[in-house]
């Protein structure tokens, strides 16, 4: 049986690892400061000034702003470069039109195969996995549009702009299979969690001789980081739901001048 999409997904499990860790913690030091043989000691460590939390907090948050900036630069960098991807096959397919036949109808057919492939791939890549069907269309059309043929129907200069689009379709889909491998990375993410937890465990120091108040500051640090934390981790990869990038700029790119 294959269960390598399970680990496709895996940062749905990372996720959920996120809140229930987060929340665990929340009742550990609950349970340390309030019900376990240790009580007491735990609330002589009163006196820890509360801006002592100021220091692992800044840098909890700086961690996880690091990370959410990493995830929707990913993000933003993915959708650009299929709009770019779309405007230079639009670009290839009004070039086309200006042509006369048989080229116009030949290399019109080979950009429609192309943008069919490329959407057809989709699906792989929200599994980190390319088609190697897109990589022929795409050295396919390479190949015709760098031919005598063209050269004879469009001149030197309009072919040198239409392979120069070309190879800007090709640089565009390596840039958007290389985000698809976003992954991701257990050591930046086992930092973050220590983080938290010393965060966690800095609230309740403050609070030491207070349980009743610890857990309350504790709970709403854990209400306010565990579902920012999951949210980063679920849009991990800009290819994956929830928040995937759309191939319909390319399909429109193709659909558009029918």
């Amino acid at each position: 049986m294959d269960f390598s999409h399970l680990h496709t997904y895996d940062h749905y499990g990372y996720a959920l690892i996120a809140i229930v860790g987060t929340f665990a913690a929340v009742a550990a030091i609950n349970w340390l400061m309030q019900r376990s043989p240790w009580a007491a000691w735990v609330r002589s460590l009163h006196g820890v000034v509360p801006p002592f939390i100021n220091i692992i907090g800044v840098l909890f948050g700086l961690t996880l702003a690091f990370l959410a900036n990493d995830t929707w630069d990913a993000h933003d960098r993915a959708m650009n470069a299929v709009y770019k991807e779309a405007d230079a096959l639009r670009s290839l397919v009004v070039l086309a039109s200006q042509l006369e036949e048989p080229q116009r109808s030949q290399l019109r057919s080979a950009l429609n195969d192309y943008a069919n492939a490329s959407v057809a791939e989709w699906p792989l890549l929200a599994q980190r996995k390319s088609s190697p069907e897109v990589s022929t269309k795409a050295d396919g059309l390479l190949i015709m549009l760098g031919s005598p043929a063209i050269n004879r129907a469009a001149g030197e200069n309009v072919q040198a702009l239409m392979l120069r689009k070309a190879s800007d379709i090709r640089d565009d889909r390596d840039l958007r299979i290389g985000l698809s491998q976003t992954h991701i990375n257990p050591l930046k993410w086992l930092g973050m969690a220590f983080l938290g937890l010393l965060t966690l465990l800095s609230v309740a120091v403050v609070h030491a001789e207070n349980p009743r108040a610890a857990f309350v500051a504790i709970m709403l640090f854990a209400l306010a980081a565990a579902p920012t934390a999951a949210i980063v981790l679920v849009q991990g990869n800009p290819f994956q739901e929830p928040s995937s990038v759309s191939p319909a700029p390319i399909a429109a790119a193709i659909l558009g001048h029918g």
